[in-house]
């Protein structure tokens, strides 16, 4: 206890020797303490080159293996999700694999059902589709003509630029056909929900081992204790973030169905459902059901307010819970800056395409929290974060 004391009072003797009689600063000594600090560091030039070499392989890998860690990244996050109904099978006192089979189960049943019943409307507007492009081009002559004369103007403009041509042979390259891509699609996307449900029950099982071992081998305890409280973190933010949105998302797709139910558009189901998917996509998913809807209207009804005002209504739900309600449910749960989520949008749609939108905010958001806790990347976390005055990540949906 005297050594404390004693430790105490030579820093407070160091500090109060910088102080003149009057209380005021002393020139010497401020002089003093500044000759003391060590100036910045200089980085050295080949370390920053190798850790944008080292970047650019990670982005080269991490394009180039998709299909191996698009699976593992939906595990994670089904993980997530999947938490607060593995809490609540715990209190009834079931057995983690147990519980954690009931889980996987009843999400396959879910998603089975929910297939089930889309397959046979998506199947019958997918095959009106060529029958109905005539339709949709004459009810969008308005905006095609425009386009058209701008089309037509840009083909004379390169013609000039490129100068007399001989006349040779064109060659057409044929691609797969409709039915070949939607069966290598299905396939392809059967086969990684199959191998992130199998990840996720392990994960589930599990209970957090990947976090107990690297707590093992971290040599410090500061370093153990901020990986735990890292991993906490992330774990209720991105879990509570995830159901909220999750069940904001289904009141937007039941409130969807319902209005399309009574516009008069043929299978609401569908619509509804397509609703709740693209809330997923923040900015760009909204927008796209918009866009789908209004197309959806042209193809049903003959007048354009009808056709409008199915998109209408389903953009009026969207502001609704994306400005007022969803916000206020999360609260200051995130505050991440919407230029950079359009960016991580557009960047992981080039990665890995429409899974990457969807695992785009999550993944940020997760990456934000290791920033904030870590303290050279500290600066890079608060670049991220947005105005802590205004809306949190929910107002876009």
């Amino acid at each position: 206890m005297s050594d404390a004391k004693d430790l105490m009072r030579a820093i407070l003797q160091s500090g109060h020797s910088t102080l003149g009689e009057s209380g005021k600063p002393d020139p010497a000594g401020a002089a003093s303490l500044d000759s003391s600090e060590k100036p910045p560091r200089r980085r050295d030039p080949k370390t920053l080159l190798l850790s944008g070499i080292l970047a650019l392989l990670v982005l080269y890998t991490v394009y180039f293996a998709a299909d191996i860690l698009l699976p593992v990244c939906f595990a994670f996050i089904l993980q997530l999700v999947l938490q607060p109904a593995m809490r609540g099978l715990g209190r009834l006192h079931l057995p983690r694999m147990l519980a954690a089979l009931v889980v996987i189960i009843a999400l396959f049943a879910v998603l089975a059902a929910l297939v089930a019943t889309l397959s046979h409307p998506a199947a019958e507007w997918i095959a009106r589709a060529p029958d109905s492009l005539p339709r949709l081009e004459q009810r969008l002559s308005i905006i095609r003509k425009p386009l058209d004369r701008m089309q037509n103007a840009a083909k004379e403009v390169e013609k000039i630029a490129a100068g007399p041509s001989d006349s040779g042979a064109i060659v057409a390259v044929k691609g797969p056909a409709l039915s070949t891509l939607l069966f290598t699609s299905t396939r392809t996307f059967l086969a990684n929900l199959g191998t992130a449900l199998v990840l996720a029950f392990f994960l589930l099982v599990s209970n957090g081992i990947f976090l107990r071992r690297l707590v093992e081998i971290l040599p410090r305890l500061s370093d153990k204790k901020q990986a735990v409280e890292i991993f906490h973190e992330i774990e209720r933010s991105i879990s509570g973030y995830l159901v909220t949105i999750s069940l904001m998302n289904a009141a937007v797709g039941i409130a969807t169905g319902i209005a399309t139910y009574l516009c008069g558009l043929a299978d609401p189901i569908l619509w509804g459902s397509l609703a709740f998917l693209l809330n997923y996509v923040l900015i760009l998913g909204p927008l796209t059901g918009v866009v789908v809807l209004f197309l959806a209207g042209l193809l049903t009804f003959d007048t354009l307010w009808q056709a409008l005002l199915p998109a209408i209504i389903y953009l009026a739900i969207h502001i609704i819970e994306g400005e007022s309600i969803t916000p206020l449910l999360l609260a200051r749960r995130f505050t991440l800056n919407p230029v950079v989520v359009v960016l991580s949008l557009v960047f992981w749609y080039w990665m890995w395409g429409v899974a990457g939108m969807l695992l785009a905010v999550p993944m940020l958001a997760s990456f934000k929290i290791v920033c904030d806790r870590i303290e050279p990347l500290m600066p890079l976390g608060h670049f991220l974060g947005g105005d802590a005055q205004g809306k949190p990540l929910g107002f876009a949906g």
